[in-house]
């Protein structure tokens, strides 16, 4: 039956496009489901702040009546000024395993980009480089963590049958939790105490942690400049960040540390809660969130998902530092492992710190690229 096209349009369509990967990945045991809500919210475009300086548009591949892919274009505008571009991205992409249905779908995301005057087409990319990036290469058989993609082996052969190739990849690695701290890391952390005036705010509550948030993303642009896809981040942006994660965060995994008054360093850690979000199939009520709040305090997982010092203050020793009290606070709680989340290929530097605590490179996401 031949396959049809069509722009996403009313609320049922939307529907289609959010559940899609439901039904794709019924028989998949590892993959793991949005938290629903969230996605609701993220393709609502008056709440989501993203929407006022990127163009989008949403497609559905249909066989007959049947749902069989999806794809969605972004275009930021914002990001493609600031570095001087002119680059389309593409997010969301699944399928049945079809070379037809991925042509159909990046055909018409293709189409939509050269209108816009676009000239080349990257992704899996969202809004920015906090969105889930990069389609999974190698580590098929782990779960998804947090804000990360998963999908099956067909969709890079779908992707590269298409021309697409690579952009950059990132790598997540499994660091484990020691039963004692170091002891290089013990003397850095000792040395950087005696001869300097830092302070370490650690949180026993979400709410006299979130008035830090929108400093600390402040933090985050002036630290964040060089990251591939990364675009500042706005007072309103890091509210939203706050409203989705806060809910979710044990406070006991955030650490801050002060100089002078000033936030100069930050790591924002939290449990994995990827078993209680597959538990509660995505859905926070009226019994899900329990299941994921049980999951956060079971799990022997712990998943780094942000972390950044001041440019003023880098290579003094405060990455050990948070890296200290991140352990100290992993073994209190019985953590056996670290999913060091997403890291560039290139980032040699933050790569050698895990691969110097035991860290291996469990998981590898490619982002890629063609020219339109």
């Amino acid at each position: 039956m031949k396959i049809e096209i069509r722009e996403v349009r009313c609320k049922n369509e939307l529907k289609q496009f959010i559940y899609l990967p439901a039904k794709i990945y019924k028989n998949n045991s590892v993959w793991v489901p949005p938290i629903y809500s969230d996605e609701w919210k993220y393709f609502n475009k008056k709440k989501y702040k993203h929407y006022k300086y990127c163009d989008t548009i949403l497609f559905l591949a249909f066989r007959g009546k049947e749902v069989v892919g999806r794809i969605m274009g972004i275009i930021n505008k914002e990001y493609n000024l600031l570095k001087n571009e002119k680059t389309a991205r593409f997010e969301h992409f699944v399928c049945y395993d079809a070379a037809e249905i991925a042509k159909l779908l990046f055909e018409k995301i293709k189409d939509w980009a050269k209108e816009k005057n676009m000239n080349e087409l990257v992704g899996p990319f969202g809004f920015n480089d906090k969105d889930p990036q990069g389609l999974l290469i190698e580590g098929y058989e782990h779960h998804p963590v947090i804000s990360t993609i998963y999908n099956e082996k067909y969709l890079v052969r779908l992707l590269e049958g298409e021309g697409f190739t690579k952009k950059t990849d990132l790598v997540a690695y499994n660091i484990p939790v020691p039963e004692k701290i170091p002891e290089f890391y013990s003397r850095i952390f000792e040395r950087v105490n005696k001869n300097n005036d830092f302070e370490v705010l650690e949180f026993t509550s979400r709410k006299k942690l979130k008035p830090y948030i929108v400093p600390v993303f402040r933090m985050v642009n002036k630290t964040f400049v060089d990251i591939y896809g990364f675009a500042p981040i706005s007072d309103e942006e890091a509210i939203e960040f706050a409203d989705i994660y806060l809910p979710v965060i044990d406070p006991k995994f955030v650490k801050l540390v002060y100089k002078d008054g000033k936030e100069v360093a930050f790591i924002l850690a939290m449990p994995d809660i990827s078993q209680g979000i597959k538990k509660a199939k995505g859905k926070l009520f009226p019994f899900g969130i329990l299941k994921i709040l049980r999951s956060g305090k079971k799990t022997k997982k712990l998943v780094l998902l942000l972390g950044a010092i001041d440019p003023k203050y880098r290579g003094i020793g405060l990455d050990s530092i948070l890296g200290i009290k991140t352990l100290r606070s992993a073994q209190k709680k019985g953590m056996t492992n670290i999913d060091s989340h997403l890291e560039l290929e290139g980032n040699t530097k933050v790569r050698a710190e895990m691969e110097k605590m035991g860290g291996k490179v469990y998981k590898k996401y490619r982002i890629y690229k063609k020219e339109i």
